[in-house]
């Protein structure tokens, strides 16, 4: 799995997480999916991803997604 494809996996699973926990737990979790949608649109932008940089340390290579 390219790095790419690892921010995106990791950002929809965010995504999903906390729309289940605003759904069953408190709708202050969706404080929580508007972090990750300004993080992915930021980062579109400046190219700076916190979530690659840790995912880097992790040992993910960024690489041709094809």
């Amino acid at each position: 799995m390219t790095l790419d494809k690892a921010v995106m996996a990791v950002a929809g699973n965010f995504i999903l997480l906390s729309l289940l926990l605003a759904n069953f737990h408190s709708s202050n979790w969706l404080w929580f999916t508007a972090f990750v949608g300004a993080n992915l649109l930021q980062s579109a932008f400046t190219g700076f991803c916190p979530m690659a940089m840790f995912l880097k340390k992790m040992g993910i290579k960024p690489g041709n997604a094809f």
